[in-house]
C-alpha cells in the first residue's frame, strides 16, 4: 500500500501557537487563501509523494545516516513573505534564519533519497514554513499590506533536534499529518 509522505522539521507547540496567532490576524481579511492549520506547520525538506509502505524503513535508514552527521541546533523563526513575488503571491510563508545548515541538511536528504530512487528537486531550496496558499487574488492586497508589518517579526527560537517522516492524508477539511518516524540528530 502506498502512503503519501514527506520529510520535515516540525515546529514546537510554542512556535505553532505564535505563528497561528498571526494566521488568525491575516485570516480576518477574508482573502481567498487556504491557511495551514497551526498544528501542521513544518519546514519541508523533501516531498516524497506516494511511497510504498515497504520502502519506509529504507527511507528511515537513509535519514538516520543524514542525522548522524549533525548535532541539534537552534534557528530563529523570523519574518514573513510570499513566493514567487508580491505581484503574484501564491505561497505565504514564515522565514527561517540559520539557513546554511538547513540548506546543507536538505541537500544531504536529497542525495540520500536519490540513492533510493527519488528524483532530485531541481528548484533551489529556500528554507521556510508555508502558512497559506493563495487560491485567487480576491482581497489579497489587504493581507499583503498586513504581512508587510510582520516582515521582521520574531517568532522565537526553534531547537532542531529531529527530522521527521510524516504521513499526509488529504481530506475535504485539509490535510491530516501523522508522524511516522522521528529521527534524532546526533
Amino acid at each position: 500500500m502506498d502512503i503519501r509522505c514527506f520529510i520535515s522539521i516540525n515546529l514546537d507547540e510554542y512556535t505553532q501557537k505564535k505563528v497561528g496567532d498571526i494566521i488568525d490576524v491575516l485570516n480576518k481579511y477574508e482573502a481567498d487563501i487556504k491557511w495551514v492549520n497551526p498544528e501542521n506547520l513544518h519546514l519541508t525538506l523533501k516531498f516524497l509523494g506516494n511511497t510504498p509502505e515497504e520502502r519506509l524503513n529504507l527511507i528511515k535508514e537513509a535519514l538516520e545516516n543524514v542525522a548522524s552527521k549533525y548535532h541539534p541546533f537552534y534557528t530563529k523563526i523570523k519574518g514573513m513573505g510570499v513566493f514567487p513575488n508580491k505581484r503574484y503571491p501564491r505561497v505565504l510563508w514564515v522565514g527561517v534564519e540559520n539557513k546554511e545548515i538547513l540548506i546543507e541538511i536538505q541537500r544531504q536528504v536529497e542525495t540520500e533519497m536519490s540513492f533510493i530512487g527519488y528524483k532530485k528537486e531541481q528548484k533551489e531550496f529556500s528554507p521556510h514554513v508555508t502558512i497559506g496558499r493563495a487560491r485567487s487574488s480576491f482581497r489579497i492586497q489587504n493581507v499583503l499590506e498586513c504581512l508587510d508589518s510582520y516582515k521582521d517579526y520574531d517568532f522565537g527560537i526553534l531547537c532542531v533536534k529531529n527530522i521527521y517522516i510524516m504521513r499526509s492524508d488529504l481530506n475535504p477539511k485539509g490535510p491530516k499529518y501523522t508522524k511516522l518516524y522521528e529521527i534524532s540528530l546526533k
